[in-house]
């Protein structure tokens, strides 16, 4: 971890995180103390609700930092972004970004009490979840810290509501928040959400930099967080609810909204669009704060046919794409076909002179060129095979067009890794059914 100018960043190979102070609102909370009736009610008790519905996660139960992704059966807004997918972990969060990196911890979560556990140290520890069509409700029951057994089992519950209202409820927690660890795992208790930016390497052609901007965090007051208290959170309204010009501009809430032509959006530059929102240059468009472009589908139609084409690709393929669109569109980087055809005709015709020695010449050299490929395809593999963690492996890793593998976390790094337990499409393999007494 690095200071500068009072920002932290933290790197963690090809990703980079970097946490920005705002004074934007996005949530609004309020804490219930365990005298409050409010409290009780806010207990989701999963042993009453629809047995069908509740999911006790097998893999999740009997692991130690692992995760795994949950589809939702309804539209979560979380940071005026609506989500159909999550990723459960066992350390107490839920993950809420598109790509599964290595540092879930750092940033874009759904924390009740973010720490060290490891359902794997005692029969009774559970992590269930329960989605009804209009909340998910995620419980981790009588879990352990791995560093700490001794201290006590912890159960607590996060629910998400289709609204986007946030219930964070404690029912047992035996230790004060503040005295738990955070040698080996971050303790968080809030919300934090960020945006990715693509950098291209000038170094390395073809290699692309993706920086994750932390541009919001919550954090609840940990002293509070003791047994059968709860926290609601409220979202407070953002500039992406706005869908014209007119009601973007003369919007009255706690953002500076600004309306973007090219994308048809409203924003107020920081949210998880940010990449298209600086790559259609909406910063320069939205200045005048007007509504007066007329036709404005006809202004950029060579933009509009470049993401087209991309549509068809896998997600981080588009990013890319979208990222490099001003280097591919400059005239002295990609030069025409005429001009190729121009400069290779007159080499050709002075060969056909000097007779056909070149052209054996050039298939020899090509069929060396494919058997050097093949044998360093080969090396790279096996080196790959046998050292998993290294920048090579990571490269390789970073472009599959799978979600990222699992990673073992080092112990005493500061960075707990987490792994993701199952594939996509095999969601149903790792739950149990719970039997209600």
């Amino acid at each position: 971890s690095i200071t500068m100018n009072g920002s932290h960043i933290f790197n963690c190979n090809c990703y980079h995180f970097r946490l920005e102070d705002t004074d934007h609102n996005y949530y609004t909370s309020k804490t219930y103390g365990p005298t409050d009736p409010m409290s009780k009610d806010l207990w989701v008790n999963v042993d009453q609700m629809d047995k069908e519905k509740v999911k006790i996660h097998g893999i999740l139960s009997n692991t130690h930092r692992q995760a795994a992704r949950v589809n939702l059966s309804f539209d979560f807004p979380f940071y005026g972004h609506f989500l159909r997918d999550l990723t459960v972990a066992t350390g107490g969060f839920i993950y809420t970004g598109d790509v599964v990196h290595r540092m879930l911890t750092a940033t874009q979560y759904i924390a009740p009490l973010m720490a060290n556990f490891d359902p794997s140290v005692s029969r009774n520890s559970t992590v269930i979840y329960f989605d009804n069509g209009t909340a998910l409700v995620v419980q981790w029951d009588h879990v352990h810290l791995q560093d700490s057994y001794n201290l006590g089992s912890f159960t607590f519950q996060a629910t998400l509501h289709s609204d986007g209202r946030i219930v964070f409820a404690y029912k047992e927690i035996p230790i004060e928040v503040a005295q738990i660890s955070s040698v080996n795992h971050p303790v968080k208790v809030g919300l934090s959400d960020a945006f990715v930016v693509v950098h291209r390497i000038q170094q390395i052609p073809n290699v692309r930099r993706r920086t994750i901007y932390e541009y919001h965090r919550v954090e609840l007051t940990k002293t509070k967080i003791t047994n059968s208290t709860a926290v609601e959170m409220m979202p407070l309204p953002t500039c992406l609810q706005f869908t014209s010009c007119s009601s973007c501009i003369s919007s009255q809430i706690n953002f500076n909204c600004s309306w973007c032509h090219r994308l048809r959006r409203c924003s107020s530059g920081f949210d998880r669009h940010r990449q298209d929102w600086v790559d259609n240059s909406c910063p320069d468009e939205t200045k005048d704060k007007s509504c007066d472009i007329i036709n404005t589908t006809q202004l950029y139609p060579f933009t509009t046919t470049l993401v087209a084409k991309t549509t068809g690709r896998s997600r981080g393929e588009t990013t890319t794409a979208r990222a490099s669109l001003s280097t591919s569109l400059s005239p002295t980087s990609v030069p025409t076909e005429g001009k190729t055809t121009n400069v290779s005709m007159p080499k050709e015709s002075s060969a056909e002179r000097k007779g056909t020695h070149p052209l054996h010449t050039g298939l020899i050299l090509g069929i060396l060129m494919v058997m050097l490929i093949m044998a360093a395809t080969v090396l790279v593999t096996v080196y790959i095979y046998h050292h998993p963690t290294s920048a090579a492996s990571l490269f390789f890793i970073e472009r599959r067009p799978s979600r990222w593998p699992a990673m073992k976390f080092r112990r005493g790094s500061g960075h707990p890794a987490y792994a993701e337990v199952e594939p996509v499409g095999q969601e149903k393999e790792g739950f149990i059914e719970s039997e209600q007494c």
